[in-house]
C-alpha cells in the first residue's frame, strides 16, 4: 500500500517535471554543474529555475536570500530527473541550508549525508524566517550519525512549506520541524506522500508553539498543517529505553494570539511499528482520522499532555491493531470538544481514558476475522474490513470527520456506510 502510493507520487512529480522539460526552455532557466552552481545561485530571481546537471556536488546548496513570489517561483530541479544531483554532505555546515529565503522550490534531488553529523536540509536556525518553501521528490540517505542528526529540519519561523514525496531512510530523526523551547513554529505546511523508514528517533515531529513572533507573514487564527497520504515506519533501526521516540508526535499550538485554534490533521497515513514506543503521540488541537496503525509491539494513538494539553480532539475512522493500547485519550481541556468514534481497534487494551462507544473493539486475535491484513510491511498491508467487521458496524451511528477529505477512506473514495476503520470498501484490495 504505502508503496504504491510512493511510486504514484513520483510518476505524478516526473510527469511534471518531464513536461515542463518538453516545453520551449524559458529565458530565465539557468543551467549548472557541480563546478560552476554556487557562482549561479547569486543570479536566481522570481521566476528563474536552476537546472542542475547530474553529478557529485561536494560544496552544499546554501538557499540564502532568495526571495521568489507566489506566481514566479524560484525552482532548483535536476536538469534531468532520471539522473539526480547527489548532494554530498561535508562537516561542518548542512547540506541544504536555508536562511531568509520565500516561495523556493527544491526538487528531484539526491542527499547523502555519508555518515556526517550534519543535517540534510535545514532552515537555519539563526534565520528570521523561511517560508513557503517546496521540497520535493528528495531521496535522503546517510543521516543516522547519531538520533539528533536529522533529514529535514526548521530552527526558524517556517510556514507555508510543502514536503512532498520525498523518501527519507535511515536518519536519527526524519523530519524534526521547530525548535525544543517552542520559539520556531512551524504551521499552515502540507506534508504528503512521502516514505520516512527506519529513523532511529521521531520520524516525524512538530515541536509544540508558544505565542508566535511578532510580524509573521501568518494566514488566519485558525489555519491547518495536513499530513496524509505518508508511511511512518520504525520497524528497524530504532532506539530503545530512555532514547524511543514515536513514530509521529505532534505539539500543542499557540496558546493565545495568532494560531491559537490552528490544527494538526493527520489522514490516509500509514503508522507501521515501533518495539519501544506509541505510534503516535499528540496534544494540542489533533484531527487524526482514515489512518491504519500497526504496531505489533506496543501502543498506537497516544493523547495526552506533553508539554501542554489535549484540546480539541478527533479520533475517528482509523484501523489500529497494537499489543498494548490502541487509543489512549486522557488529560485534555475539558472546555474543548472530543470524539472517538468509528475506529476499528484491536489491542491488548482497546480504549484508555473514556467511555466511547461509537467503536468496534476486540483483542488483537480478532484482528484476522475482521480485517483482511494488518502486518508492518506496505507489501502486504491491506486493511479491508471482512464481514465480521461489516456486522459489527451495523450498529454504530458516527459521524465523518469535519475536515479536508474527512467524507473519504484510506484509499480515497467516498464512505457510502458506516464501516468502522479507515476502509470503507469491502473488497477494493489494499
Amino acid at each position: 500500500m504505502g508503496t504504491g502510493l510512493h511510486a504514484f507520487c513520483r510518476s505524478v512529480v516526473l510527469a511534471l517535471v518531464l513536461g515542463a522539460g518538453a516545453a520551449p526552455a524559458f529565458p530565465e532557466d539557468v543551467d549548472a554543474s557541480p563546478g560552476n552552481y554556487r557562482a549561479r545561485l547569486s543570479a536566481l530571481g522570481p521566476g528563474v529555475t536552476l537546472r542542475l546537471a547530474a553529478g557529485d556536488y561536494r560544496d552544499g546548496l546554501p538557499v540564502h536570500g532568495l526571495m521568489g513570489t507566489p506566481q514566479e517561483p524560484i525552482r532548483i530541479v535536476a536538469a534531468d530527473p532520471l539522473r539526480r544531483p547527489r548532494f554530498l554532505a561535508g562537516p561542518g555546515r548542512n547540506t541544504v541550508s536555508i536562511v531568509d529565503s520565500a516561495h523556493v522550490e527544491i526538487r528531484g534531488l539526491e542527499i547523502d549525508g555519508q555518515g556526517v553529523a550534519v543535517d540534510g536540509v535545514k532552515a537555519e536556525g539563526h534565520a528570521r524566517w523561511a517560508h513557503h518553501i517546496t521540497l520535493e521528490d528528495l531521496r535522503i540517505t546517510g543521516h543516522a550519525a547519531d538520533q539528533q542528526t536529522v533529514a529535514i529540519s526548521t530552527k526558524c519561523p517556517a510556514w507555508g512549506w510543502v514536503i512532498r514525496g520525498n523518501e527519507i531512510a535511515g536518519a536519527g530523526t526524519g523530519l524534526y520541524l521547530g525548535n525544543s523551547d517552542g520559539s520556531a513554529p512551524f504551521f499552515e505546511g502540507l506534508i504528503e506522500g512521502n516514505i520516512v523508514r527506519d529513523t532511529i528517533g521521531y520520524n516525524l515531529q512538530i515541536k509544540h508553539q508558544g505565542v508566535r513572533p511578532p510580524n509573521l507573514g501568518h494566514g488566519p487564527v485558525s489555519a491547518l498543517t495536513i499530513i496524509r497520504h505518508n508511511t511512518f515506519s520504525k520497524t528497524g533501526n530504532s532506539s530503545g529505553g530512555k532514547a524511543a521516540r514515536p513514530n509521529v508526535l505532534v505539539g500543542h499550538q499557540p496558546p493565545q494570539g495568532p494560531g491559537r485554534d490552528d490544527v494538526h490533521v493527520l489522514y490516509a497515513n500509514l503508522f507501521l511499528g515501533n518495539p519501544g514506543e506509541a505510534l503516535f503521540q499528540g496534544e494540542g488541537n489533533i484531527a487524526l482520522y482514515s489512518n491504519v496503525f500497526v504496531n505489533p509491539d506496543g501502543s498506537a494513538i497516544v493523547v495526552q499532555p506533553h508539554n501542554g494539553v489535549p484540546r480539541s480532539v478527533e479520533i475517528v475512522a482509523n484501523t489500529v491493531l497494537a499489543r498494548e493500547v490502541g487509543i489512549r485519550l486522557r488529560g485534555a481541556d475539558p472546555s474543548r470538544p472530543q470524539r472517538v468514534e468509528g475506529n476499528a481497534v484491536f489491542a491488548g487494551l482497546a480504549m484508555e481514558g473514556g467511555q466511547w462507544p461509537e467503536n468496534v473493539v476486540g483483542p488483537v486475535s480478532a484482528a484476522r476475522t475482521h480485517v483482511k491484513s494488518l502486518t508492518v510491511s506496505p507489501e502486504t498491508l491491506d486493511a479491508t474490513p471482512l464481514p465480521a467487521l461489516r456486522k459489527a458496524s451495523a450498529t454504530l451511528s458516527w459521524r465523518v470527520p469535519t475536515f479536508p477529505d474527512g467524507q473519504l477512506d484510506l484509499t480515497g473514495v467516498a464512505r457510502t456506510s458506516r464501516v468502522a476503520g479507515a476502509v470503507d470498501g469491502f473488497s477494493r484490495g489494499p
